[in-house]
């Protein structure tokens, strides 16, 4: 994976240089950059008009669209018209730039298989798994985090006036170190273990809502 540096030039270069999917039309039909606590109201045609896959991201306090600027393998990247960035591995944010400077997640790594690429919709009830992330600005790396997954069945999600039947996977962590603990939920669809919306803590003081908005264009996992 690319340094922290390295990546945040690269994705300043593709915007200004224009080699982004982020074309300005896009721009423009995206309008936030998660730097606004203006609440996003979009309809299938601003979404349909993007040919791009796009996520809403929500935070306590800002909320914006992000589009998919390339795979590599499992390996999301997520940007916004601000450079925000996200990086996600099977529905799991792994890492984050910008979104906020000193609370980023800056690394994450699973000690053995990460249920999220056998699929959440495979975990069984109590399953557990370990994983280590990195907080540069704050409390450091190396930080253990203690996971506990629970099934709690299946929910109707309603995306951009479309109704999904999900399967629903809480995850309760625990980070030791910190003193920290928390619920991250995921609905999943059953058939192919696709997450179509997440509650996520990526640190302890950094949690978010993100909605797949064109959950046809992404890969069944």
């Amino acid at each position: 994976m690319n340094t922290l540096r390295n990546y945040s030039c690269l994705v300043a270069c593709l915007i200004v240089c224009g080699c982004t999917p982020l074309t300005k039309a896009s721009l423009d039909t995206f309008r936030s950059t998660l730097s606004s606590a203006e609440p996003l109201h979009l309809t299938k045609a601003d979404v349909d008009a993007v040919p791009y896959a796009q996520i809403k991201v929500t935070t306590p306090s800002n909320e914006g669209v992000m589009a998919k600027l390339r795979q590599e393998g499992d390996l999301q990247y997520w940007v916004a018209s601000g450079k925000q960035v996200l990086l996600m591995r099977n529905g799991l944010v792994v890492r984050s730039v910008g979104l906020d400077v000193e609370n980023d997640l800056d690394g994450t790594r699973f000690d053995g298989e990460s249920p999220f690429k056998r699929g959440l919709q495979h975990v069984a009830e109590g399953e557990t798994s370990t994983r280590t992330i990195d907080i540069y600005q704050r409390e450091g790396t190396q930080l253990v985090v203690n996971s506990r997954y629970s099934r709690k069945g299946l929910e109707t999600v309603t995306i951009i006036d479309q109704p999904y039947v999900l399967q629903r996977i809480d995850e309760t962590l625990e980070i030791p170190a910190l003193g920290f603990s928390g619920t991250n939920r995921f609905w999943v669809r059953p058939d192919d273990g696709l997450i179509l919306q997440s509650e996520q803590y990526l640190t302890p003081e950094l949690f978010l809502n993100i909605v797949h908005l064109r959950p046809d264009w992404e890969s069944a996992r």
